[in-house]
């Protein structure tokens, strides 16, 4: 089977369904998601979204990223996220997304780790789900707009450094080439590397196999975010955040004395640290977290979903703190793009976890994930839009009878991630 489409984009998560919905309807879009569609990690997203609030916010914000991702983000790129903040958190009410309010009417704000004050938009602590469902919705309803679920890209379709479609690899494990003008990596990170990780386990960077395989320039593969506060657990499976959130709202960590032996707030890899060498002095597999100190009416309005998890799991956070180590977040690294998603492959392009846009420099500040996705994912829709060619890209199609079985074949891609990981981190000593 081949298909002609204008553009296909890999991955439903926030960045790829947002990408979608800025292309005008003459455009074609196809949307593959190697599992369900809303089986994304933009789903899993708790704690919020930031918004600039004020001219007056905008150093104290700027300065928050960079000293988060210690000085090594690109400054272009964070200032381009922060002042395009507010157009697109306009955008989202106006698509439908629901964000907490105040008895007045006005958005909340909240306040998360390293963030100098309250600019966090929140829908209790599904922020996430309440975005991209609604994008995943609207996404659904545009006849221009298709929706491949249970679809792996397991190649691209290329010649001369120009791309021209990708491989796909069905749920009964049929190959077929898909054609299209562009095509748009927002298949999220690689938590599913991991033993333990917040993430999907089927999130394995298959994106930058593939683009190893075709030399697309990657960057800072060594970037790799822990996030400090799961829910400690002895169950295999992926990791059950634990909010940065709750603590901005005041949750405190104790160790097994019951003192307290940090700083809450501050960056994700320097209070993960903290964690580990309290947990080490203690001969402990865990902290605790005490959300108590939040109050019952602001843990059950504000993190309904934590406070029900936890009950399945026997915590009562009402009454009792909970045990939570570090576990693998976010990829900080990725294919390297520029300020419109645009790679070092003549139409490719990649936003979203995918990414490497610079925003994050070498740690990313909490809640600046989904701005950023859908920041660059507009991005590169415009440039795609403004820039689209109605010349075919003269890509030889792949002898598909040439590629191994699914095990093999995903096992090999991440042997090869694994391995470039590795070796990134090797050279950064």
């Amino acid at each position: 089977m081949e298909k002609l489409y204008d553009v296909v984009i890999v991955g439903t998560g926030a960045a790829g369904l947002y990408c979608a919905l800025n292309l005008p309807s003459r455009i074609r879009t196809l949307v593959i998601s190697k599992e369900k569609a809303d089986e994304s990690d933009s789903f899993l997203a708790q704690g919020g979204i930031c918004m600039l609030c004020g001219e007056d916010d905008y150093e104290p914000y700027f300065t928050d990223t960079i000293r988060a991702g210690h000085f090594e983000n690109d400054q272009k790129a964070v200032d381009l996220m922060i002042r395009s903040s507010n157009s697109i958190i306009r955008d989202l009410i106006a698509r439908g997304v629901e964000f907490s309010r105040n008895s007045q009417g006005g958005l909340n704000f909240t306040r998360e780790g390293a963030h100098s004050r309250p600019r966090i938009l929140f829908h209790e602590d599904v922020t996430g789900r309440e975005i991209t469902s609604t994008l995943l919705d609207q996404a659904r309803r545009q006849s221009h707009i298709t929706i491949m679920e249970n679809t792996a890209m397991i190649d691209l379709i290329a010649k001369d450094n120009i791309c021209g479609g990708i491989v796909i690899m069905d749920e009964n494990d049929r190959i077929h080439t898909i054609s299209a003008d562009y095509v748009v990596l927002a298949c999220g990170g690689l938590g599913g590397l991991y033993k333990n990780s917040t993430n999907f386990p089927h999130i394995t960077g298959d994106a930058l196999a593939i683009a190893l395989k075709h030399h697309i320039t990657l960057e800072h593969l060594d970037y790799i975010q822990i996030h400090p506060t799961t829910l400690y657990s002895t169950k295999p499976g992926r990791r059950f955040l634990i909010s940065e959130s709750v603590r901005g709202e005041g949750a405190l960590l104790y160790d097994k004395h019951g003192q307290r032996f940090t700083n809450e707030l501050q960056p994700r890899d320097l209070l993960s640290q903290a964690i580990w060498k309290q947990m080490e002095i203690d001969g402990t597999d865990f902290v605790l977290e005490d959300m108590r100190p939040l109050g019952q009416q602001t843990i059950l309005e504000h993190f309904p979903n934590i406070y029900h998890h936890c009950l399945e799991e026997g915590y009562d956070v009402l009454k009792e703190p909970i045990p939570v180590v570090p576990a693998q977040h976010y990829f900080m690294g990725g294919i390297k793009t520029d300020l419109s998603g645009r790679t070092s492959m003549k139409r490719l392009y990649a936003c979203g976890e995918t990414s490497c846009s610079g925003v994050h420099g070498k740690n990313r500040l909490a809640s600046n994930s989904l701005l950023e996705s859908l920041v660059f994912a507009q991005r590169a829709a415009d440039d795609i839009l403004f820039g689209s060619s109605q010349n075919p890209c003269p890509a030889d199609l792949p002898d598909i009878s040439a590629y191994p079985d699914r095990q093999t074949l995903f096992s090999q891609f991440r042997q090869d991630v694994q391995k470039a990981i590795q070796k990134a981190e090797q050279h950064a000593g």
